[in-house]
């Protein structure tokens, strides 16, 4: 089943945590601790921990999955890679755009007619225009190189793409309300950014557009990530 793009209005169906974790029994347990999320994150460090394991224990209890590993290779690898995502079950899997237009078509064309869907990482959200443009050696302006990388993505086939929130905006006029904006970054007032460059608080990010907010930190490191959660889904609410 395709996963909505438009999710429903109640906050707590917005938000991915991140389960950033070295070990299966940590994101176990914090899985175990907050039974009232349905969308969970498992990226790169967890996934090559034990990514069957916990992902398999995801589906048992018949929670989402975004399955962040941000595939960039040649084509015949990341579509290979991405017919393996389908067998597992991840409802969302995330390839860089950077990997260009053959590549992306090739992912596509192995997630099509399965639940798994894919979005594009058109920029890390860590990377700033400075570094962009002094340390890559990309020209164009980040909103414009973003744009760029993003409409190549729905050229190509691709259901989202994952963005910072202060991108949104821009990106919703061009692309429209059928495409599907994920957005990291994310930090609550007041909490620290950590190696984040662009964030934005949940109901600013909500406001610009877009349809999931990943969250990690600001809740899994709270000394109690269920009220940490609970204040989440409250700063969440538009109004």
């Amino acid at each position: 089943m395709k996963i909505n793009l438009n999710p429903e209005t109640a906050p707590e169906s917005k938000i991915i945590v991140a389960l950033d974790f070295p070990s299966v029994k940590e994101a176990i347990d914090l899985c175990d601790r907050l039974p009232q999320v349905c969308f969970w994150k498992v990226g790169l460090e967890l996934f090559i921990t034990d990514g069957s394991t916990i992902l398999r224990e995801l589906k048992d209890r018949n929670k989402k999955i975004f399955l962040d590993l941000k595939l960039h290779d040649i084509p015949n690898t990341v579509a290979s890679a991405c017919r393996v995502a389908t067998k597992y079950g991840a409802d969302f899997l995330t390839i860089h755009a950077s990997g260009g237009k053959a590549m992306m078509q090739a992912a596509q064309a192995e997630v099509q007619g399965s639940a798994t869907q894919l979005l594009a990482v058109s920029l890390l959200t860590s990377i700033s225009a400075s570094e962009l443009a002094n340390d890559l050696k990309v020209q164009m302006e980040l909103t414009e190189y973003i744009s760029q990388m993003v409409l190549l993505a729905q050229e190509c086939g691709l259901s989202g793409a994952v963005c910072s929130p202060h991108e949104v905006t821009n990106l919703r006029s061009l692309l429209g309300d059928r495409f599907c904006f994920v957005t990291p970054g994310i930090r609550p007032t007041g909490a620290a950014v950590g190696d984040q460059s662009r964030v934005m608080t949940p109901k600013q990010a909500i406001t610009m557009g877009a349809n999931y907010l990943v969250i990690g930190r600001p809740i899994t490191a709270a000394i109690d990530p269920l009220v940490a959660w609970e204040q989440i889904c409250q700063d969440c609410v538009i109004g």
